[in-house]
């Protein structure tokens, strides 16, 4: 705020606007990124459905601590990849989209329409057990969205949006990869 000089009337100040319950905002040097990603359910879950983000919603809402900031290093660096290969969507599940202020990983999925496997990171292909290689290189893991999950053949899109503890339907993020810095 300008001090008063004489003259001149000292600027009024106008109350803030109320935002909308499910816009978040997060403030970084002189930047300021709204989001319409969904508050988080009381359980810390993402409310039910695909909540479509930009990178930059990402980044503002999950991006909050160090070990999340360590992991979006790692999911930046794997979707790149699959950009580079023709994948053009990509969701993102896990601790990593919930409340939980130190998770442990990210579990994501892709969509294969498009994609050369030829130009995939042979990384991205690797299903060790545990997928430790995945976890290695990006800190998570990744699926294709149409194979099956679980012994009842679910595709990974539908495993993603169930609890594993509750079997409540909980939401994830889908990122379209085009729009990428």
């Amino acid at each position: 705020m300008r001090p008063h000089v004489r003259g001149h009337a000292a600027p009024r100040r106008r109350p803030p606007r109320p935002r909308p319950a499910h816009l978040r905002c997060r403030q970084h040097n002189d930047i300021v990124v709204l989001s319409v990603l969904p508050p988080f359910e009381p359980n810390g879950d993402m409310p039910p459905g695909i909540h479509w983000a930009t990178w930059a919603e990402v980044e503002s809402c999950f991006g909050t601590t160090a070990r999340r900031r360590e992991l979006l290093r790692g999911l930046k660096q794997a979707l790149d990849a699959l950009r580079a290969a023709g994948c053009q969507t990509a969701y993102i599940d896990g601790s990593f989209v919930t409340n939980k202020a130190v998770p442990g990983d990210f579990d994501a999925c892709w969509d294969p329409a498009g994609v050369d496997l030829a130009r995939l990171d042979p990384v991205l292909k690797t299903f060790d057990p545990g997928r430790v290689t995945q976890k290695a290189k990006f800190g998570g893991e990744f699926f294709p969205s149409t194979v099956g999950a679980d012994a009842a053949g679910t595709l990974f899109l539908d495993f993603f949006q169930v609890n594993k503890d509750t079997g409540a339907a909980k939401g994830i993020v889908a990122i379209d990869l085009r729009g990428l810095p």
